[in-house]
């Protein structure tokens, strides 16, 4: 029982702490005619982690792009490990080519075993300082993911163990984490290609995952 409930522990801990990143954006490259913003991007937080996303710049005074966003973990069932956000990133300020940014998401997860069935809802917040050029940006990070409510839905085989165990949401917040790290970028015609990389630590400073920290590549497509 003792081993099985270790397992279970290390399992929701990967849930736990699982980012899923806003979009890459250089700034200072994307011209006025261009709102549609497409991403790809893969990397490695947990695991191989790949995933897609859409971006819409609005016509506002403070530069805004509304996004949404999927990521899938590599594996033999796609669809048991997967995360979705959708949010917004705010060009909140700038003096020449310095930009403060901020990102706000809420966030859906779904992971899957065959001990447990894990869904959660979570908000995710960046803040995002660096240094724009039309070709190529630089910048620092640091941001925290909130898991707010999660839903439990156990399996036979966790049940036979624990009879007394019971399916459903639980609340309150069931874990966060913290991420810093840098990204940067080169831009070209229409498009560009950022990386990022990080360290991420518990909300406690005190613990870190069993992967303590990110590495992701990305591409931007523009289009009018």
């Amino acid at each position: 029982m003792k081993a099985i409930l270790t397992l279970i522990t290390f399992l929701i801990s990967l849930f736990t702490f699982n980012i899923l990143h806003s979009q890459t954006i250089n700034w200072k490259s994307i011209q006025k005619e261009q709102k549609h913003i497409l991403n790809a991007n893969a990397g490695w937080e947990y695991g191989f982690v790949y995933g897609i996303g859409y971006g819409y710049k609005l016509e506002t005074k403070i530069p805004i792009v509304l996004e949404s966003a999927i990521s899938f973990a590599s594996g033999e069932v796609i669809f048991d490990d997967f995360k979705t956000k959708i949010g917004g990133q705010i060009n909140l300020y700038q003096i020449e080519n310095f930009h403060f940014n901020v990102a706000v998401h809420g966030i859906y997860r779904h992971y899957g075993n065959p001990l447990v069935t894990l869904q959660n809802f979570g908000a995710d917040a960046t803040a995002i300082i660096g240094y724009y050029k039309p070709k190529w940006f630089s910048a620092g990070e640091f941001g925290f993911d909130q898991a707010i409510v999660t839903h439990f839905k156990h399996k036979d085989i966790y049940k036979n163990v624990y009879p007394e165990v019971k399916n459903g949401w639980y609340e309150p917040t069931t874990g966060g984490n913290f991420n810093f790290g840098i990204q940067g970028g080169y831009s070209f015609n229409r498009s560009d290609l950022t990386i990022r990389a990080g360290k991420v630590m518990t909300e406690d400073f005190r613990t870190s995952p069993l992967v303590p920290f990110y590495l992701q590549i990305g591409y931007n497509y523009k289009l009018d």
